[in-house]
């Protein structure tokens, strides 16, 4: 069996590399060499990928032991993806207590005020402007700030130390680490004063979360802040621009769904589905503690997998003509999130994000369009424009 070179040939902006959908029907089960690490087998069916992000057949906690497949020479983990259950059940459950619905949902009314704002000085400048920097990362980066009780004067500094957690080749691992320690002193900081003085904020539930008696140590509690940090900063905020980016491209969808704002809930999980926003597949390799069997054939024990999430999310055997952009469509189920155990556990904070900014830009900008051709950033967990240049009438 031949051993592919991965990840693919260059992105061309949200396009899928055809290769995943040659797997997807020829070789579901399919060998690959990243530029580091011992070689994995890469999954691109819905259920097969399904079955390895929720079986704990499969173990996220082997790959700390290993000679992971990586991109860069160092493996970057986090602290509720190098756990396995009954662990990550712990945190998660402690997590849990502070990471409620009614919590984002309160947060809503702020994004909205947050999002008009932003959407005032977009308009006072006038086009062109650049969608990324005025509108896509400083919403949710503000949010993130809100909900956790970061001062909104931190914001820029934030913004910068949360793009190094999801970096993985746009700088060095001595720029990432240093980036990240730096992070963790300030949160450590933060979490100190809210053990003194609680606030109506994240760090503050996170340090008095209990479970029987249990409560996340110091560094726990830094950890996992650090891990919500970037991955709902930098993440969302890549949704945001991809979000837009993809209803200019699509213009008789944004048009139904200008008209049809009840349709927002549904045409954001389309959204998510859709759009292939990660860079490569799923850089967390999975480790097989048993012989398994996927549909491809058997991953032995030991061996790694890799789970290309965006082609799950395009696969004809879960969607109908899923290469379609519908808002129409029922796209539950996507695995964009994950599944299982160690599904995200901000996704309710990024669909109300992407909700409260679709809405926002979609009502104030009835006649927005591109104004330049798109740039987009490489060498990061997240795909992305680097600016979104739009003009309006």
């Amino acid at each position: 069996m031949s051993v592919r070179s991965y990840p693919f040939g260059p992105v061309d902006g949200l396009t899928i590399d055809p290769e995943y959908g040659r797997l997807q029907n020829d070789e579901p089960l399919a060998r690959v060499q990243l530029p580091h690490g011992e070689e994995g087998w890469l999954l691109t069916r819905y259920d097969d990928v399904r079955i390895a992000l929720s079986d704990n057949r499969f173990s996220l906690a082997q790959a700390a032991i290993r000679d992971t497949p990586r991109m860069g020479p160092q493996r970057m983990g986090a602290i509720l993806t190098d756990l396995d259950p009954p662990d990550h059940t712990r945190l998660r459950r402690l997590l849990a207590h502070a990471f409620t619905v009614r919590r984002v949902e309160q947060l809503r009314a702020n994004a909205e005020r947050l999002a008009a704002e932003l959407l005032d000085d977009v308009e006072k400048a006038g086009p062109p402007a650049d969608l990324v920097t005025a509108y896509a990362v400083p919403l949710p980066g503000l949010m993130v700030c809100d909900l956790l009780g970061v001062p909104y004067d931190d914001r820029d500094h934030f913004q910068d130390l949360a793009a190094a957690f999801m970096s993985i080749t746009a700088m060095t691992d001595e720029e990432k680490l240093a980036k990240l320690g730096e992070l963790a002193n300030y949160l450590a900081g933060l979490a100190g004063q809210r053990r003194v003085h609680q606030e109506d904020d994240l760090i503050s539930a996170l340090v008095v979360a209990q479970e029987d008696g249990d409560r996340l140590t110091a560094e726990e509690l830094v950890q996992l802040t650090v891990l919500l940090l970037g991955a709902g900063y930098d993440s969302t905020a890549a949704h945001i621009a991809n979000s837009v980016y993809t209803l200019l491209q699509f213009p008789e969808q944004a048009s139904l769904l200008r008209t049809n704002p009840e349709l927002m809930p549904g045409a954001v999980e389309e959204l998510l589905r859709w759009i292939p926003a990660q860079e490569i597949s799923d850089i967390l390799p999975r480790y097989a503690l048993e012989d398994v069997e996927l549909s491809g054939g058997t991953v032995k024990a030991g061996e790694p997998v890799l789970l290309a999430k965006h082609a799950a999310n395009r696969d004809p055997r879960q969607y109908t003509d899923p290469d379609r952009f519908d808002i129409t469509r029922n796209a539950k189920g996507h695995l964009t999130f994950g599944h299982g155990p160690h599904h995200c556990i901000g996704a309710q904070l990024a669909r109300m994000d992407l909700q409260v900014a679709l809405t926002a830009i979609l009502t104030r900008f009835p006649g927005l369009r591109l104004a330049d051709e798109v740039q987009w950033r490489t060498g990061m967990a997240m795909r992305g424009p680097l600016a979104l240049p739009v003009a309006w009438s």
